[in-house]
Parts: C-alpha cells; sequence; structure tokens
C-alpha cells in the first residue's frame, strides 16, 4: 500500500466514496475537469496486499456502474459513476485502477429520448432530454431573456442526449457543464471582475530581480500555433422558403482577424446550412473567428498541491477549478495580465507528491453565440415529416 497520502495535508488528501466506504491511500491519481470536454474523468491506481490465501477480493460495493463521488479534503470535486476496473497481478505486486466519469457521461454515450415540442421554453426542452437519463438536477444560469422559446424541437433518431443538449444551448448563446454535485449547468462565461475577480496569482519571478521566492510555479509553458486560425472567415448560408416568402441563397457575411492578416493572410470559407440570414452568418463567423483564436494560445502551468496557496489571494484555500480567472506575472515568458482557467488536472504521484496542472486560455476569447440549429440537411430519405410540416418547408 502506497504511504503518499500519509505524508499529505488532510486538506489534499483525495478520496473515493463509494457504497458508504471511502479510500483514501493512493499510489497515484489524474483528476480532470475541462470546461470544453463533456464528462469530467477520475483515473485512481492503487497497490494491493493480498489476503491470507494470497488472493486479492474487491469489496463488493467497488463493481462498474455504481456511484461514486471524489472528494478532496472536504470539498465534493466530481459526481459520477465508475466506468472500469482494472486488477493487474505481477511478480512483484498488485494493483487496482478505477476510473470513473461524472454525470455528463451518460448523456455523452447514450441516446436522446426521442421528444418533440412546440413552443417550450429552453429549460423544459432540457429537461425533456435528461430527465429520462438520470439527470434531475438542472440550473439555467443566463440572464432574463437571453433562453428563448422554441418555435419546434424535435430529436432525430441517433442524437445523443449530450448532442441534442449542446444544440439546445448554442441556439441560445448558452454551454453545458456539471457542477460537482451533480447538478446540470447551462451557462457562459463570466468575465466580469465584479462577480469573477482573479481567483490567484502565478508568478515566474525575473532571474535579474533575485526574487526567487516570489515564484509559486513549478513550470510554466507558452504555447502559439496559427494551425487552426485564419485572418478571415466567410460564412455562406441559406433559408428554405415559406408560404410567405421565397427561399434565399448566397447569405454571406466575412469577419476578419486585423492583426493576424497583417502577418500571414490566411482565409477560410465556410458552408453553414443553419445560418438563414446575413446577421446569423455575421455571427457565426466572428465565433469561427474566435473559436480559432482560442486554440491558437494556450498556457501549461504545474503547481503544487491543488489549492489556491498564495496567501492574501481572493481564492486562498480554495480548489482550483474551471472558470477561474487567474492573474498572471511571468515576464520571462512575456506574459503579464489575466486569463482564463479552461481546465485543470489534480495528480498524485509516487515522484512529485500532489500537483495541479492548469490550462488558461486568452481572457474574454471564449466566446458563445446564439446559433439555431434546425438540421433540415441531415434529413434522410427514410424521413417522415409531421403533420403539418410539409407546408412549412416548402
Amino acid at each position: 500500500m502506497s504511504t503518499q497520502s500519509s505524508v499529505q495535508p488532510a486538506n489534499e488528501r483525495a478520496a473515493l466514496l463509494i457504497g458508504g466506504l471511502a479510500h483514501e491511500e493512493w499510489a497515484g491519481y489524474e483528476i480532470d475537469s475541462d470546461l470544453l470536454t463533456p464528462a469530467d474523468a477520475w483515473r485512481m491506481r492503487l497497490t494491493l496486499s493480498p489476503d491470507a490465501d494470497g488472493d486479492f477480493r474487491l469489496p463488493a460495493a467497488v463493481r462498474k456502474g455504481v456511484e461514486a463521488q471524489v472528494r478532496i479534503g472536504g470539498d465534493l470535486v466530481m459526481s459520477g459513476r465508475v466506468d472500469d476496473i482494472r486488477v493487474r497481478v505481477a511478480k512483484r505486486d498488485q494493483s487496482l485502477e478505477i476510473l470513473g466519469r461524472d454525470g455528463a457521461a451518460t448523456l455523452l454515450d447514450c441516446s436522446a429520448p426521442l421528444v418533440g415540442g412546440r413552443h417550450l421554453s429552453l429549460e423544459e426542452i432540457i429537461a425533456r432530454v435528461v430527465r429520462p437519463l438520470g439527470v434531475t438536477s438542472i440550473r439555467i444560469a443566463a440572464a432574463a431573456g437571453v433562453a428563448r422559446r422554441r418555435e419546434k424541437v424535435t430529436v432525430e433518431p441517433g442524437d445523443t442526449a449530450w448532442d441534442t443538449l449542446v444544440h439546445v444551448a448554442e441556439a441560445n448563446g448558452l454551454w453545458p457543464w456539471m457542477d460537482p454535485d451533480g447538478t446540470l449547468v447551462i451557462g457562459g462565461p463570466d468575465y466580469s471582475d465584479a462577480t469573477n475577480p482573479p481567483a490567484a496569482t502565478l508568478c515566474l519571478a525575473a532571474r535579474k530581480t533575485g526574487q526567487a521566492g516570489a515564484t509559486n510555479v513549478e513550470s510554466m509553458e507558452r504555447r502559439e500555433s496559427c494551425a487552426e486560425q485564419y485572418s478571415t472567415v466567410t460564412v455562406l448560408g441559406q433559408t428554405h422558403g415559406t408560404e410567405a416568402e421565397g427561399g434565399k441563397h448566397g447569405l454571406k457575411s466575412s469577419a476578419t482577424d486585423p492583426d493576424l492578416a497583417a502577418v500571414w493572410p490566411r482565409r477560410k470559407i465556410v458552408t453553414d446550412y443553419e445560418a438563414d440570414s446575413v446577421a446569423v452568418c455575421r455571427s457565426r463567423a466572428q465565433k469561427l473567428l474566435a473559436d480559432g483564436r482560442l486554440k491558437s494560445f494556450e498556457l501549461r502551468a504545474e503547481v503544487r498541491g491543488h489549492r489556491i496557496n498564495a496567501p492574501g489571494t481572493r481564492g486562498h484555500g480554495k480548489l482550483w477549478t474551471p472558470g477561474q480567472r487567474v492573474q498572471v506575472i511571468a515576464p520571462r515568458i512575456g506574459l503579464i495580465g489575466t486569463y482564463f482557467l479552461m481546465a485543470r488536472t489534480f495528480i498524485l504521484s509516487q515522484s512529485e507528491g500532489t500537483m495541479t496542472r492548469l490550462s488558461l486560455r486568452e481572457d474574454k476569447v471564449w466566446i458563445l453565440e446564439a446559433h439555431p440549429h434546425k438540421r433540415k440537411h441531415r434529413k434522410g430519405k427514410h424521413y417522415a415529416p409531421e403533420v403539418g410540416e410539409e407546408a412549412a418547408d416548402e
């Protein structure tokens, strides 16, 4: 059995709770959370001790599919279910790995219920999609009036619940994620200094200052790439005709990044069958341009422990959590400013002890624009329209 956790502070010990039992003596683990990746995950490993017969028997409560919680100290980090159990036997030792994901895993893996309706609110749509799959706690974190009532909602066979959820959220300029307690949240990033001020400061002191003690990161890496970034994005769209108005083709709008255009003109043309007006084309082009910029920059940092340990900071003692805004003072790599924590991984290893790996992006670059999802272009030859839909689509 690993003794690594015995030297950890109590508020840094990771515990896995299954069937009313908790275990916190781990040889190693990784606990991931990423706002852009559905279904946060954990992977925990411990070295096993044989029983009197030289064999190892799992506790009856530890089996695939059971509910589980991950806690660090007294803080709940994740609620979900066990996905995989792996027992490995070698000449020198035996080990057990337990892998699981949070409540979004069911939505990601399973097909959406075939529901439909008219004049439904965002809350009603989401409830019809996720509650039959066991997600009962839902919170809409959006300003009043942002979520629009949908004229019509349908789910096509084969769509996963997560796909449907993302489509509905994006149509309202929102994004879904899971809170640690298993609550499904539909909202967006908060860049306001008033409501979400920087929770921590990461400092990589300049060598010439001689202030080595000011450095509170183990490593820091700046990554920049233009592989998915474009100077100009043009969106082409169209709209179907109705009884009152004919269809429109050749709808087009562009968005330009002047900084990249001055250095390296890179143009991208996107055909979007759901962009049915010039305004939607323009909004979509701006969103795709911002997505490229978001992917073009990443700041990776590794820090000791799992909590914000800088005294005097607003987040002192709190766990690192995606969605936090972080002040960075790193003149050695040319960065001074505020950045957005997109993802983090809690790590325990025999060599390094407890660490946290942070992934930060440019502040105020991840934007969510309302984008309709009609999905008419996906109808196949066996599609049977609902009564009255033929006229609407003509």
